[in-house]
């Protein structure tokens, strides 16, 4: 269990790392906080394993069989992959559906998976102790039963059999957060780790009596929980170690240059920050040019909708009909931006010049086009 904690540790390294650069753009574009939550449902699935893998003897704290296996063992189990499934979702929502995946929107998907996670277990919690887990005073040990053991291992080919759906859904994504690639390593590690628990549960019944056994599921268990968060946040954390600014800029320039700058919305500016997956609240998603601020004097705006633009101030176009106090009666006389009997009108795009006719004539009420 020593190598286990210290895998784990090496982790929380890795993210308190993470977190003291949070404004390093490749790791904010990674949601931190979402896999924060992956990282602490791994820690409280470990606490459950010790349990419900026979590590210690069931004396003490570790008594409290039911609510160790399925609160912690089980939910944090099913949580891990239900977070996962959800970073999944919202990669399909943002570069596939072009919708946007809000601080609200985050939050109401997690109280949903939160909400049916709980009610599995609350079911399990209320059924009895002899179907479900059990305490085993002449073994002081807790007993998980065959039966509990195979409903939650359909429960997780349930969950993943949707996530396949989803990993289908981003294979077209092409960005320089590596998206698919990520997600198909990641989909293939809880591939491998739900198939050799389902071969642990069925083949022996009763590993947790077996050391090698025990020690191999948690090992595997703790192996995989890990190099998922590793995936996901890990090549970002190494590269802002060793070669920072290179792969800042080189992350920036991809960005600026693929399709996910549709998705994204960033800053080139060294000392400006990065949005996660920031959209807007129309159907399709629309990059804030304002975002890039390539320089202190070179700014973008994005532009205004319709086919010509209004003045603000028409009349902020006109001259007094004096200078330094004199009348003038002859406009004719005066340079064009002093004339008070122009026309002007603003030429649309994709239009023939106004004077490819030539120049026009005096119109009704004396003024020139021009």
């Amino acid at each position: 269990m020593a190598a286990c904690g210290t895998i784990y540790g090496i982790t929380a390294i890795m993210l308190v790392y993470a977190w003291c650069n949070y404004n390093y753009r490749p790791i904010k574009a990674k949601n931190l906080v979402w896999i924060t939550l992956i990282y602490i449902s791994g820690i409280l699935w470990f606490v459950g394993n010790i349990a419900s893998n026979g590590h210690v003897w069931a004396t003490g704290f570790w008594s409290h069989c039911k609510p160790l296996v399925i609160w912690l063992r089980v939910m944090f189990c099913f949580m891990f992959a239900s977070l996962i499934i959800v970073r999944f979702f919202a990669l399909d929502r943002v570069f596939n559906q072009r919708k946007p995946f809000t601080t609200w929107g985050s939050l109401l998907v997690g109280a949903i998976v939160v909400v049916v996670n709980v009610i599995y277990c609350l079911v399990n919690q209320l059924v009895s102790d002899s179907l479900t887990v059990e305490y085993r005073a002449d073994a002081i040990a807790c007993n998980v039963t065959q039966e509990f053991r195979i409903a939650a291992i359909v429960y997780q080919w349930v969950q993943w059999a949707g996530c396949a759906v989803l990993i289908y859904r981003l294979r077209n994504i092409q960005s320089s957060f590596n998206e698919f690639r990520e997600s198909i390593a990641v989909f293939l590690i809880a591939i491998a780790l739900l198939i050799e628990s389902t071969v642990t549960y069925i083949a022996y019944e009763y590993y947790a009596l077996q050391l090698g056994h025990r020690i191999q599921k948690t090992v595997t268990d703790t192996i995989a929980a890990n190099a998922i968060i590793w995936l996901i946040i890990g090549y970002p954390v190494f590269m802002s170690i060793f070669r920072r600014r290179e792969y800042e800029k080189k992350w920036i320039d991809r960005l600026a240059n693929d399709s996910s700058k549709t998705a994204y919305k960033f800053s080139s500016n060294p000392n400006d920050n990065t949005t996660y997956a920031k959209m807007n609240n129309h159907d399709d998603s629309v990059f804030d040019a304002s975002q890039l601020n390539f320089g202190a004097n070179e700014t973008i705006r994005s532009a205004g909708s319709g086919d010509q633009a209004e003045f603000i101030d028409p009349g902020s176009m006109r001259t007094d009909s004096t200078i330094h106090g004199q009348e003038l009666h002859d406009d004719e006389n005066l340079p064009i931006a002093l004339r008070t009997n122009l026309h002007i009108r603003r030429p649309m795009l994709n239009n023939p010049s106004l004077f490819a006719n030539g120049y026009p004539g005096r119109l009704q009420n004396n003024r020139r086009m021009i």
